[in-house]
């Protein structure tokens, strides 16, 4: 399995493909291979800066000889007007990297902006928000980067590192007793430290899983508050508990006074827009 700068490398290389192509032939007519500039980046509306770090490899991986001056390190709330990075370098190589990084930067940034607004929402109290594999194909690991840059905390990366069981696994395994006990017997048969988590939609499942155990989380699907806050009590601390689906900004601070560990958003990563910046020369 590649390793996450492996994956990231992967997808600079795809994104210069699919973008340069066989030349930038608007720069390689118009601009000399030896004509030398500088750029800035300049952020033009208020969030919360991610992808500095990943810029970077940008830059370095389509010429070494870049020189990039970070002013604002990522995870720093910004605003219109400051100037995040200045890059030095061949003019044809700034003009060839422009593209891709703002599409980075503006795509990571506006995760990070979203889930900070949705970890301040959760101030004073325990609950702490997921992200989920509503993810962009391919941008998976940069998005979730961007979520932990943000405040938040990453659930399971891929379908390889969590077991989690949800209602689709628990209907056709035949209920929930075969699934966890087959989930356990997979991890003993092919040596798998793996968590296990399993979803339940009503208080008969949750109450199937306690009598069984054998979890370290329960998902609790499409609970209101109120049954979220009894099934929290339920539970009494002997699982971590996640509260997921149908869940918005305005009421996720009434399912964290519940007493949930977690709760689990998909817009942090499905619906964002881009943090408005540009990269122009200086």
């Amino acid at each position: 399995m590649k390793t996450v700068d492996e994956l990231i490398d992967s997808l600079i290389d795809l994104a210069f493909a699919e973008d340069i192509g066989d030349g930038d032939h608007t720069t390689l007519c118009c601009i000399p291979a030896d004509a030398m500039g500088k750029s800035r980046l300049l952020i033009k509306e208020a969030g919360v800066l991610a992808g500095v770090e990943v810029a970077k490899e940008i830059f370095h991986r389509f010429d070494p000889t870049m020189k990039v001056e970070v002013m604002i390190e990522d995870g720093t709330e910004v605003k219109p007007g400051d100037v995040a990075m200045v890059v030095e370098g061949k003019i044809q190589s700034l003009l060839q990297t422009e593209r891709l990084m703002l599409n980075v930067m503006q795509r990571m940034s506006g995760i990070a902006t979203m889930t900070r607004r949705y970890v301040k929402q959760l101030e004073g109290t325990r609950t702490r928000v997921l992200d989920t594999r509503k993810t962009t194909p391919g941008l998976r690991m940069l998005e979730k980067a961007a979520v932990k840059i943000g405040g938040g905390v990453n659930h399971r990366i891929g379908l390889f590192d969590m077991i989690l069981l949800k209602d689709n696994h628990v209907d056709f395994a035949g209920g929930i007793d075969k699934a966890i006990q087959r989930a356990k017997e997979y991890c003993k048969a092919h040596n798998k430290d793996l968590k296990i988590e399993i979803e339940v939609r009503n208080f008969d499942e949750l109450n199937q899983v306690l009598a069984i155990g054998g979890v370290d989380r329960i998902m609790l699907d499409n609970f209101t508050p109120e049954n979220t806050r009894k099934a929290v009590e339920i539970i009494g601390g002997r699982f971590e508990t996640e509260s997921s689906g149908g869940i918005t900004f305005d009421t996720l601070r009434d399912y964290a006074e519940c007493g949930v560990d977690f709760i689990s958003v998909g817009a942090l990563t499905h619906s964002v827009k881009g943090l408005d910046m540009s990269f122009k020369a200086c």
